[in-house]
């Protein structure tokens, strides 16, 4: 029971500050260090922005764009409470018109408001969903294709290496074309403008995803492969079990790197087509020329680099649930 205690006793004492030692090692790694990099940033962004002069007056610092912030959801709010408002006052005259006519059919307006602010940053998020999520459902099985048919590899590798450099810029006319003379619907399901930005976005984040799938396939050890050999897998049993999970890593890699250009190939592109996103607010802002549009413009900078943070985040947070390499984390 004494040699227990003494035992237990030496433990805690050798143990405990070392592992205090550890915990506020992590605090300052993750914590600390974090929060004076940006203490650090917005200092040096305060101290500049008040010594640059544009033709729109000073360039906005933190507490210009935190009330831009303030004033863009308050104007969210405003817009939310009249399409509220409008709804309402369709309801009290179909009611009325229900009571005085029996057969009549109520019909329900939609409300055609401008959007606002958080509007065009779910418009963003959808459309670059879309985009990436079409180019996956190409991209995956035509890179597990081509890393396993040396053949296809050779066909296939100077077409992509032509088109991967290929600025969405250069795609977004050729898009435009192609959608308004096949596009034709009288009662389009979506806008033009939104399948303009798509299919660029699409177009954009194929490669990455391509190109990464082919060398994960490519690159998967010599003995898993002869092991499905012994055990006379058909082929699509094969890229179930085999290929899939060991180039797992490498594809989700080329999704991540696809989802980061796919975010930012959707701003020009709404620049341009006009789809009604961050990238056409960004545009507006900067025709608008009004004293508070740097201010607006650099408040969109900032929501454009958080959710694309945000995405490459959840993007690895998914590799990380369906990945057998749980310590791929960076």
């Amino acid at each position: 029971m004494n040699s227990t205690t003494v035992n237990t006793g030496k433990f805690y004492g050798f143990r405990l500050p070392q592992l205090e030692s550890n915990l506020l090692g992590s605090a300052v790694r993750l914590v600390a260090l974090p929060l004076l990099g940006m203490l650090g940033f917005l200092l040096l962004w305060s101290v500049t922005a008040q010594n640059i002069d544009t033709s729109l007056g000073k360039f906005p610092g933190p507490a210009a764009v935190m009330e831009q912030f303030k004033a863009l959801y308050g104007e969210h709010q405003r817009s939310r409470e009249k399409e509220h408002a409008f709804y309402q006052r369709q309801e009290v005259r179909n009611a009325e018109r229900l009571a005085a006519d029996p057969s009549y059919e109520p019909k329900i307006r939609a409300y055609t408001g401008k959007e606002t602010f958080v509007d065009q940053i779910g418009t963003s998020l959808v459309t670059v969903m879309s985009g990436f999520l079409l180019a996956a459902a190409i991209a995956i099985p035509l890179g597990i294709a081509i890393g396993l048919s040396k053949t296809l590899n050779s066909a296939v590798n100077p077409i992509v290496q032509i088109f991967k450099p290929v600025s969405p810029l250069a795609w977004l006319p050729l898009v435009t074309m192609v959608v308004s003379a096949l596009y034709t619907s009288p009662d389009p399901l979506v806008a033009k403008s939104f399948l303009n930005s798509m299919i660029t976005v699409t177009l954009c984040c194929l490669w990455p995803m391509v190109i990464n799938t082919a060398v994960g396939v490519a690159g998967i050890d010599q003995d898993l492969v002869n092991v499905s050999k012994v055990l006379r897998l058909p082929a699509l049993r094969h890229v179930q079990k085999i290929v899939l999970p060991a180039s797992v890593p490498m594809i989700f890699t080329g999704m991540r790197l696809s989802l980061g250009v796919a975010w930012m190939v959707l701003i020009a592109a709404e620049m341009l087509a006009q789809n009604p996103g961050l990238g056409k607010f960004v545009w507006d802002e900067f025709q608008n020329g009004s004293s508070d549009s740097l201010a607006r413009i650099m408040a969109a900078v900032l929501v454009i680099g958080f959710i694309g943070f945000l995405l490459d985040r959840g993007m690895l947070m998914l590799q990380k649930l369906v990945s057998w390499d749980k310590s791929s984390n960076q």
